[in-house]
């Protein structure tokens, strides 16, 4: 089916791509997701005000962002089971040291340093813009600006194959091979200063930054007959936009209170005052219920009751590479959601929130695949098990098959964007 002939809050491979390439780092994917929010009617609360009983509404902190919908009487609503999709929006990425501006052997240098499990080879040879927030002295207050400076403005170069000890390989140092050079010769340039000024802030009022390099070429949909997304960020982007269009769509009022929780700092652990190891999710969640006329008995009888979908990427069987994986269990680009099964709990899903899902995706009409990791290999894992240790909400971890993990552009199936969403969907509106 075309695209022009989807509903509008169907998910899309072209819907994705937009939202990715609007969204360069966490503070962008908040304000994307927020733009959508406000244009759907939500209404943005603030943490330090009261909130209503009633409504769709969301909140922001910092990369951080928790919406939800709750209609119908507010004595039913405190009573609620809660229906949460989760996801992250950090990804992989070369980000800003305090101290950039180094000069050596005549080449103006910006110091970088990794932030998460970034596939650091896949860096090189880029054209890199820089995004992120700066934070600007407003007489004695602070005011965090976006940048976004779709300029080729950073690379980071490779060395040249006759320079290398071993000429199949070179093996990066994250200190000193991954800063980027941009431009030339001596002086007091400060790499600083200029992103202050492009994007219009006095240098000398910047009392504190969060920045970070971006890929600029922009996503798009590949192969032969457009079957694949090429794309930055699809770790967790992916699941932002698909989780975010899967909760847009969802109905206020009913059996559940629909939730959609985009954490920060995933990729480095989760433990900060905005990550899914905070108190961020529970918080929320306890001032629904408190707004409502609730109680903390009533919010704690609600919780078991609750369930949570923590949506991060799936590993798809890679061609070149197919014995990395889990004999049978072979996961297809374009093949549906999967279901992510970890006995050591990586992942938090045991056979009743799986079966959930699956009842989700039925619901859905799409296909389910069951991903489990080589027993061989460490596994990776994401913010389901965390999320379900803060809540002691029962927890199902899934994603969407990708290759190319942490890699600085990664692919996925387009098909993919829409049957995830829709699973997601189904799984917020249960029955």
């Amino acid at each position: 089916m075309a695209d022009s002939a989807l509903s509008p809050l169907a998910a899309t491979a072209d819907g994705l791509c937009d939202f990715v390439d609007a969204s360069p780092s966490p503070f962008h994917v908040c304000r994307t997701a927020a733009d959508r929010l406000l244009a759907a009617g939500f209404t943005e609360l603030s943490e330090s005000d009261p909130w209503p009983a009633v409504g769709d509404h969301f909140v922001v902190r910092a990369g951080s962002l928790i919406a939800w919908r709750s209609g119908g009487p507010a004595d039913a609503e405190a009573f609620r089971p809660f229906r949460i999709v989760g996801a992250h929006t950090d990804s992989p990425n070369l980000r800003v040291k305090q101290h950039p501006d180094r000069f050596v052997a005549g080449w103006q240098v910006v110091a970088l340093q990794p932030y998460g499990g970034a596939w650091l080879n896949s860096w090189l040879d880029r054209e890199l813009g820089i995004s992120g927030r700066l934070s600007v002295r407003a007489g004695n207050a602070v005011e965090h600006r976006l940048v976004r400076l779709d300029e080729p403005l950073l690379r980071v170069p490779q060395l040249a194959i006759h320079l290398a000890e071993d000429r199949k390989a070179v093996e990066l140092n994250p200190q000193r091979h991954v800063n980027a050079v941009w431009g030339v010769g001596g002086g007091t340039r400060s790499f600083l200063g200029h992103v202050a000024d492009r994007t219009g802030v006095d240098a000398a009022e910047v009392l504190g930054f969060d920045l970070m390099t971006h890929d600029l070429a922009p996503s798009r949909r590949v192969g032969a007959d457009g079957a694949l997304v090429s794309a930055p960020r699809l770790d967790n982007q992916a699941t932002c936009y698909a989780g975010l269009q899967a909760f847009l769509a969802a109905a206020a009022g009913g059996a559940v209170t629909p939730v959609l929780v985009l954490f920060d700092h995933e990729e480095v652990g989760s433990q900060s005052d905005h990550g899914a190891q905070s108190d961020l999710l529970l918080t929320v969640l306890e001032r629904i219920t408190l707004a409502a006329g609730g109680g903390r008995e009533d919010f704690l009888r609600r919780l078991p009751e609750s369930m949570v979908a923590s949506g991060d990427m799936a590993h798809a069987t890679h061609p070149n590479y197919p014995d990395r994986h889990e004999p049978g269990h072979l996961i297809e680009v374009n093949g549906g959601p999967v279901l992510k099964v970890q006995p050591n709990l990586r992942y938090a899903t045991d056979g009743r929130t799986a079966a959930a899902f699956a009842l989700a995706c039925a619901q859905a009409g799409v296909p389910l695949q069951r991903y489990e990791h080589r027993a061989d290999l460490p596994c990776g894992s994401t913010i389901g098990p965390m999320t379900a240790a803060r809540t002691g909400i029962p927890t199902v971890d899934v994603g969407a098959p990708q290759l190319a993990m942490h890699s600085a552009r990664e692919v996925m199936g387009a098909q993919d964007v829409a049957d995830y969403s829709a699973a997601l969907h189904a799984f917020l509106s249960p029955g």
